[in-house]
């Protein structure tokens, strides 16, 4: 029996701050930068794959900040 690939969990907004460590407001300016795209909506909520969120964190982390 061959096994399909699993799909990518989405996951809402507060939830991705929580696993990468952030706060909510950190993941909608992450969205607002252009650093990551919703993969999903449930209602109003804008959902996430955690790997997207990891890699903005990555990103977020290398980028010097400018006052």
């Amino acid at each position: 029996m061959l096994s399909s690939p699993a799909l990518p969990t989405l996951v809402p907004g507060p939830l991705a701050a929580e696993e990468a460590g952030v706060a909510p407001a950190t993941i909608r300016k992450w969205v607002q930068l252009g650093h990551l795209r919703a993969a999903g909506r449930a209602g109003r909520a804008q959902l996430f794959r955690l790997e997207d969120v990891f890699a903005a964190e990555r990103l977020a982390r290398r980028r010097p900040r400018t006052a």
